[in-house]
């Protein structure tokens, strides 16, 4: 009777503390804080690597262009973007003190030369002057966004006439292996759309020349948009 007691204490145990590190990780992704957010930001500079070349392979970009990365978690796009061209300036903003300190870690030496500024900021609300950037980019975070459609109208203000977004992530609803990728995405509390509806945000936004490309075997999309002239 103890055995079996202590056998149902140690499996209830395991699930409390199952269902705990679930729920840290949810928020560490989401939104990461402390000591843990450090590390989880650092590892996504290096998981997102593949699919940041490919993202940015999609996007033309000038030598000279100003370019703003929303949500840039460690830095890690913030450095290949300046790294693709000497004439760059490049900012990144993100929710989360934790990305924001990482991402200073990384681009260190870029911010004492003046290629790159990283600050706290929200997507809801950027902190820079209408018509300012040449290129957004946006890596593995949009679907985090609370005001999804308002955000990439507020990415539209800091654009450049002319200037174009770039929304990219290795999930998209309807990709390879989808049932598989729902269940996180809902556990996350993400607005998981379709390569139509990533068409449609876009279109309805007020931008132009948008097109939606797709890794297929990979499971990777890019929508890009333009920000009209007039």
């Amino acid at each position: 009777m103890a055995s079996g007691y202590a056998h149902l204490l140690s499996n209830a145990a395991s699930i409390i503390f199952a269902v705990g590190g679930v729920v840290v990780i949810t928020r560490q992704v989401r939104k990461p804080a402390w000591f843990v957010g450090r590390l989880v930001v650092r590892g996504m500079n290096l998981s997102h690597a593949e699919l940041r070349s490919w993202g940015l392979g999609l996007v033309s970009i000038g030598e000279n262009a100003t370019i703003l990365d929303v949500g840039c978690g460690g830095g890690g796009t913030i450095a290949a973007l300046a790294a693709a061209g000497a004439g760059r300036k490049v900012y990144g903003v993100d929710f989360s003190d934790a990305s924001v300190a990482v991402a200073r870690a990384t681009n260190a030496r870029l911010i004492e030369e003046g290629r790159v500024g990283v600050q706290a900021g929200n997507v809801s609300a950027l902190p820079f002057e209408p018509n300012t950037f040449d290129v957004v980019t946006a890596f593995e975070t949009h679907f985090y966004w609370p005001d999804l459609p308002a955000s990439v109208k507020e990415i539209q203000r800091v654009l450049k006439p002319g200037g174009q977004v770039a929304i990219v992530a290795e999930v998209y609803r309807g990709r390879t292996m989808d049932w598989l990728y729902r269940p996180a995405m809902a556990l996350l509390n993400t607005t998981y759309l379709t390569l139509d509806e990533h068409k449609e945000l876009l279109v309805n936004a007020g931008y132009v020349d948008v097109d939606v490309i797709d890794e297929r075997s990979k499971g990777w999309m890019c929508a890009i948009g333009r920000k009209p002239h007039n």
